[in-house]
């Protein structure tokens, strides 16, 4: 295992300063983030663009592997995270357009991963959610599988305020949905997992690593503190609105022991990449160099 972090943080820092930072910090992998170099997705830890895609050559690319290999980072993967199932069809189109952009980069770059969401019509059930992705996610899958491209999707709900309720903006959180997503499309496909997610939705995560370790090809490491007051204000069907706390590994409610122990289990031994949205730690490039050490700490120990 490699223990890295997702630079989409790091909005204002050059990718080689980041790396220079991690590198001579114990830092291993980078999941680089490319959203649009034109601007895109505002929300927190989104729109970071460190690698502009759009017509990436592949002496460029060498030149962005061979700098990052100086510092001893290696890429683990292409983060693109937006809404490929967005209710407005221009959107959708966009964000289509840039993740296959982000694909041919990836290959280019001679990188195995890219990292997104399936996305999610709030105003829409799971079912009908699940006949558009199916319809929108076959070519991409295909282009990800012509380019040698390893297509990962987070368990993530994309459920934390009003902007999101009441069906979130992202469906493959459940059992359930991954089971369809891997009958759909097999190993064409992978699971970028961030145990976080389970903590606040009640999946037992034992249970979850026993049954999806094998398609695990790309790991996030991030907690989450359940506010039990914000809980028992606000109750189960806020989902993550009053309650559930994004935190650094080792400051929630992960039990990061059982982590390791069920990827070992399942013959994981990819990266773990850090994923930082603790608002504790975050205002300055200082602050979230902290949290990245914070979290460091805790996890270093267990890669091996």
């Amino acid at each position: 295992m490699k223990l890295g972090l997702l630079t989409a943080p790091f909005e204002d820092s050059a990718l080689m300063d980041v790396a220079a930072w991690a590198g001579s910090n114990g830092f291993s992998a980078f999941e680089v983030a490319c959203w649009p170099d034109s601007g895109g997705e505002k929300r927190r830890y989104a729109g970071t663009s460190h690698i502009n895609v759009d017509g990436l050559s592949a002496g460029a690319g060498q030149d962005i592997i061979g700098g990052l290999r100086e510092h001893g980072i290696e890429v683990s993967g292409l983060g693109y995270y937006p809404n490929p199932l967005h209710a407005d069809a221009s959107h959708r189109e966009e964000v289509i357009g840039h993740l296959m952009k982000v694909i041919t980069a990836a290959s280019t770059m001679g990188v195995n991963v890219v990292n997104t969401f399936v996305g999610g019509d709030r105003s829409l059930n799971v079912d009908e959610n699940w006949a558009r992705a199916v319809e929108i996610f076959n070519p991409i899958v295909a282009h990800a599988q012509a380019s040698g491209v390893r297509f990962c999707f987070e368990n993530c709900p994309m459920i934390f305020s009003y902007d999101e309720w009441p069906g979130g903006h992202n469906i493959a959180y459940s059992p359930k949905i991954w089971r369809r997503i891997f009958e759909q499309w097999g190993d064409a496909v992978g699971m970028n997992f961030d145990p976080s997610h389970l903590i606040w939705q009640f999946i037992d995560q034992t249970r979850f690593i026993k049954e999806f370790g094998p398609h695990m090809a790309h790991v996030h490491a991030k907690d989450v503190m359940v506010d039990r007051d914000g809980l028992y204000e606000n109750g189960v069907m806020s989902t993550g609105m009053g309650w559930q706390v994004p935190r650094l590994c080792g400051l929630g409610d992960v039990d990061w022991s059982d982590f390791f122990s069920g990827l070992y289990r399942a013959g994981y031994d990819g990266p773990i990449i850090i994923e930082h949205e603790d608002r504790l730690f975050e205002g300055t490039d200082e602050k979230i160099k902290r949290g990245f050490l914070l979290a460091r700490d805790v996890l270093q120990p267990y890669i091996k």
